[in-house]
């Protein structure tokens, strides 16, 4: 007979293990699966290793550029890539330790290694790595948390050469010759400043005509500027068609296109072309578990599925794509489930950081969803360069934008690509959290000097957008 539990938890990412651990404290007999590392993507192969990764990267930048600030260093900056990648083992095992303490030192709470699968609506199968089965559970409610991994697209000879996603590029220890990535959103330009700075040729190939195509243009080619002005190259209006192995170089690639276009050679190739939901071997079917065509998990406002007494959190609903998403899946949960609050996913309002340095950082609705939107709206900018901090540090690149409903007074979005702009976009989040008026962010005393501090003056210059 299975193992009987309130409630189970597949997965433990940034949204299972705190929901694991409250419903354990709650007084609810929980189990949570584990297949792989504890933590999730964010911990093991996502925010914190390349956040890592963004750190040494800007501390070589940094270096090289010190003597526009008055410091003078000898000799030329190099980066130990093993160092780096060490430094990044270091902090990524003191997080996943953390998360497994946690979980095994929670009352209530039994820990599962293994790949869990559905055999019905409430049953699961536990299997080893060579996939017999070793535990069989039962629950009155079950959280599916499994989030997603990197798509690989199909290309023709894809077999014969050695490749690379954010996952396995994060254990070189030798900085690439030549990286190549295909992709131009977020993970893609990450990754290609990082490797930029650590003094790898880079090379960005874009099928369409711009990066970041969910941003706004102006943004789009704000950051490309910056990136481009580092050194590294941008291919637009182009897509792989087939690999093979370099005739002569052990490892390296040949990237060849359609339509004339010349083959192209790297050491390194990196596809950052997406992600996709870690649910095509969690036997949904057997419990009639819905999924939509790109398989990720439907959910309503309170992230339960078709199937009562079965939630989907994190990425792998597409109600998000982030950790801190994920995080507010879990609070929604734990609020309706265990202190018997009423919050739904609906109202969420999506903000987000792509972190290039400059970060770019964004709340609500961006400007050209506004214009679609057709709603009367007032809007200002204003360049990075009027804030005292990024002249005084000097880094000038990026601009503000925010956009008001010009009728209720209403915060509708704000994007900010500037030095510290990952931070003092919380300054928008937090009124439009609270549904206040623009004016009580307007007339706030901000501190001086910081980057905030021009938000009321950025408010001050709001026209009718034309």
């Amino acid at each position: 007979m299975p193992q009987h539990f309130d409630a189970v938890v597949i997965g433990t990412g940034q949204g299972g293990s705190p929901l694991a651990v409250r419903l354990g404290e709650s007084g609810r007999k929980t189990a949570v699966i584990e297949r792989g590392a504890f933590g999730g993507t964010c911990v093991n192969v996502g925010c914190t290793p390349t956040k890592s990764y963004v750190a040494s990267a800007r501390a070589a930048h940094v270096a090289r550029h010190a003597a526009e600030l008055g410091v003078q260093l000898s000799g030329t900056v190099s980066v130990d890539l093993a160092a780096v990648k060490a430094r990044k083992d270091r902090i990524i095992g003191q997080s996943r330790d953390g998360v497994e303490k946690w979980l095994r030192g929670t009352d209530n709470v039994a820990v599962f290694k293994g790949h869990a699968r559905f055999t019905g609506a409430h049953t699961l199968s536990i299997s080893g790595p060579d996939g017999a089965v070793i535990d069989t559970l039962s629950a009155d409610q079950i959280f599916i948390n499994t989030g997603t991994r990197a798509v690989v697209p199909p290309l023709e000879g894809l077999e014969r050469i050695r490749y690379y996603t954010n996952s396995n590029l994060l254990e070189l220890t030798e900085l690439p010759e030549h990286l190549v990535i295909v992709g131009g959103s977020y993970i893609a330009l990450e990754f290609a400043q990082i490797f930029r700075r650590f003094g790898s040729r880079v090379t960005v190939l874009v099928r369409g005509e711009r990066v970041l195509t969910r941003e706004d243009a102006d943004f789009a080619e704000s950051v490309r500027k910056v990136l481009a002005r580092e050194g590294v190259e941008f291919r637009f209006g182009v897509q792989p068609s087939r690999v093979e192995p370099h005739p002569h170089r052990e490892n390296d690639v040949c990237i060849g296109f359609e339509q004339n276009v010349p083959a192209l050679e790297a050491s390194h190739l990196l596809f950052a072309t997406g992600r996709e939901p870690n649910t095509d071997d969690l036997g949904l079917a057997a419990a009639g578990i819905a999924v939509d065509k790109h398989g990720t998990i439907p959910v309503d406002g309170q992230l339960r599925t078709n199937v009562p007494g079965v939630w989907a959190i994190g990425d792998v609903n597409g109600r998000g794509a982030f950790t801190h998403t994920s995080y507010d899946d879990f609070q929604i949960v734990a609020a309706n489930l265990i202190d018997g609050d009423s919050r739904s996913v609906d109202t969420r309002i999506m903000a987000y950081a792509v972190f290039v340095d400059p970060p770019l950082a964004r709340v609500g609705m961006s400007e050209a969803e506004v214009r679609k939107d057709g709603r009367a709206a007032l809007i200002a900018t204003m360049p990075m360069s009027r804030v005292g901090r990024a002249r005084e540090r000097g880094e000038t690149d990026g601009f503000m934008k925010v956009l008001v409903d010009a009728q209720s007074k209403r915060l509708l979005g704000a994007a900010i690509h500037g030095i510290e702009g990952d931070e003092a976009i919380h300054t928008f989040i937090d009124i439009m959290t609270a549904g206040a008026a623009y004016p009580t962010l307007q007339f706030a005393m901000h501190v001086h000097p910081t980057v905030s501090e021009l938000v009321p003056t950025l408010l001050d210059g709001l026209q009718k957008m034309a």
